[in-house]
């Protein structure tokens, strides 16, 4: 998306921020100088954009606030819900926000197109994208998508990969529309969906489904990636290395016992978020953040070799080009260390 589209995307966004403190649960709106205003508490004031709705994909940054951790360490932190087209790259360049929520592959594009973004910690290993389908549409594996409607976001990297690979020949393509109606009212459609949310759903209508893991096919890149700028590494490291180790242990202490963080995302999420909901993703997660009985401490972890297999796999997709970027500079492992 040009630099112009995701300019035009923060004049017209209207959303809503929050903010949870040590004592008790509030909402609070603000505005776009929300970020840079001095609390009086003579702690630093710190914005957090989120990729989408509160939900449990960002569970660690709840549980951390509901706690109070942040506000121990010296941090007044809002988070700022986000949507279908949130503006992260520029929100982050703007200043408007010190931290957010993105996709490793989104991190790499971003800085394709001259942001300064960088990625500081992972929380989810394993990406939850998932295709979701009904279980009497005759779908079990990728092999048998022929003759069906997909719903998917045009232009995602995951699209293109599975296009790469020949999995969508045969399969008409049509845009997502943000629901599971489509799916619940016909077999032959299937749609994009997160592991950690959409079967649930599915289910609550009474609608077994299968879920192909995309990551199941080579394309797997980090979820839930808590990103800044370089900017704010260079000139605030400690400010960065705080909100790295305070996030990290949210996470950690979410994916053991989330009761204090999705109490803090039903406080905040009006979508008709629900408990049940919250667990279900919560439990979905702990495979996806510690996968192979990994241990909590690995929690946040990235690795080199990651971001480098997904920098080919975009060039080779022509999503990227390597002489506007360089993968090195896209994330850092200096404060996970």
């Amino acid at each position: 998306m040009a630099w112009t589209i995701f300019l035009q995307l923060t004049e017209i966004r209207a959303m809503k921020t929050v903010q949870l403190s040590c004592l008790a649960l509030c909402v609070v709106l603000l505005g776009c100088e929300s970020a840079t205003r001095d609390t009086g508490s003579g702690r630093t004031p710190v914005q957090v954009q989120l990729n989408w709705f509160p939900e449990s994909e960002h569970g660690g940054l709840f549980q951390a606030l509901a706690e109070g951790n942040y506000v121990a360490q010296g941090m007044d932190v809002t988070i700022q819900a986000g949507g279908r087209e949130t503006p992260i790259g520029p929100e982050l360049v703007l200043e408007r926000a010190q931290f957010a929520i993105a996709n490793a592959d989104d991190v790499i594009i971003f800085r394709e197109q001259g942001m300064d973004v960088v990625a500081v910690m992972a929380a989810m290993q394993n990406h939850p994208r998932c295709i979701l389908a009904r279980q009497d549409s005759g779908v079990d594996s990728f092999d048998d998508l022929a003759g069906k409607t997909l719903q998917r976001q045009a232009g995602r990297a995951y699209v293109e990969f599975m296009r790469s690979k020949g999995i969508l020949e045969g399969v008409q393509e049509v845009p997502y529309h943000g629901s599971i109606a489509s799916l619940v009212g016909d077999p032959n459609i299937l749609i994009q969906a997160y592991s950690c949310a959409e079967p649930l759903l599915a289910r609550q209508q009474g609608i077994a489904v299968n879920t192909l893991m995309v990551s199941d096919l080579g394309f797997n890149p980090y979820s839930s990636v808590l990103v800044t700028t370089g900017k704010l590494i260079k000139e605030e490291p400690e400010l960065v290395r705080r909100f790295v180790d305070v996030t990290r242990a949210g996470w950690r202490r979410y994916l053991s016992d989330g009761a204090k963080g999705n109490a803090a995302i039903l406080a905040v999420n009006e979508k008709g978020m629900t408990a049940e909901a919250l667990e279900f993703g919560a439990a979905t997660m702990r495979g996806l953040a510690m996968p192979d009985g990994a241990s909590t401490e690995t929690v946040g972890m990235m690795t080199s070799d990651r971001w480098n297999e997904l920098f080919r796999q975009l060039e080779q997709l022509d999503l990227v080009d390597a002489g506007k970027v360089d993968v090195e500079e896209c994330y850092t492992l200096d404060f996970l260390k």
